[in-house]
């Protein structure tokens, strides 16, 4: 009988054991996870970033292009003008 209750009282052991190993490792797995996550948002902000100032550089070179453009026609006519 006393065989019996120790091997259980092993078993429980080793039970236990490998559920706080596994909580352990599963643990530092979701701060590890969690870690790259982070670091991804903050790429993935850099990079969003990077997409808006390039459409406010857009924009404001067509405003320019638009605005050269109308200054060309502008000489153009004037030099018309003077011919």
């Amino acid at each position: 009988m006393g065989t019996i209750i120790g091997n259980i009282v092993v078993a429980l052991l080793a039970l236990a054991g490998s559920v706080y190993g596994t909580y352990k490792a599963n643990s530092k797995n979701q701060a590890l996870i969690a870690y790259r996550l982070e670091q991804l948002e903050k790429k993935v902000d850099k990079h969003n970033s990077a997409v808006e100032r390039t459409y406010e550089l857009e924009r404001k070179m067509d405003v320019l292009e638009e605005k050269m453009s109308v200054a060309n026609h502008r000489i153009a006519d004037l030099e018309d003008d003077h011919k």
